[in-house]
């Protein structure tokens, strides 16, 4: 029962960043990148909130039935493959892979007046995220979730219980488990 209930808390904290940080309305045309556990969660997200047309973006085609873009099958940028696609660029991206290769194109394949690209992830602490400096001019938006302001707690492994007391007493909202 406990762990049914961290499974779905974690999956409403994906779940908010596509419908309360993305915010894609009615019609919208979304881009998600990975389609793991989160990136799932973040595309049911964005089809709950109405979006007319959703992209999966991974390596594995059979995780998605919608409209799917394999990296695999082109020689170009995801993002240019999307910004073909959609006649300019999607209006809202998620990234849920950790990969900042993948944030990157997230950033670029939204459309370049109104878009949005929200990064779920969280790269490598060396990584450097490069983009030419006409993005940042053309006003694309760029929303990142700061996941680590919500750790509260960190638990030892031998100590798990306890992290899920703190979850459901609501006193916890992120508990980190080390060993």
């Amino acid at each position: 029962m406990l762990k049914f209930q961290a499974i779905r808390i974690f999956s409403q904290n994906w779940l908010g960043a596509s419908l309360n940080v993305a915010k894609p309305k009615k019609g919208y045309s979304v881009a998600v990148f990975g389609l793991g556990a989160v990136g799932l969660v973040a595309a049911e997200g964005v089809r709950i909130a109405g979006a007319s047309r959703i992209i999966g973006v991974d390596l594995n085609a059979n995780r998605f039935e919608l409209e799917f873009v394999n990296l695999k099958d082109y020689k170009k940028p995801v993002q240019e493959v999307i910004a073909e696609m959609t006649n300019g660029g999607v209006d809202r991206s998620v990234e849920c892979t950790s990969h900042v290769d993948a944030m990157i194109s997230a950033f670029e394949c939204v459309h370049d007046v109104w878009g949005v690209a929200v990064l779920v992830g969280i790269p490598h602490k060396d990584a450097v995220f490069k983009t030419s400096p006409m993005n940042v001019f053309n006003e694309r938006a760029m929303k990142e979730l700061e996941v680590e302001k919500f750790i509260t707690h960190e638990v030892p492994f031998s100590e798990i219980n306890k992290a899920f007391d703190l979850m459901v007493k609501g006193e916890g909202l992120r508990c980190i488990l080390f060993v």
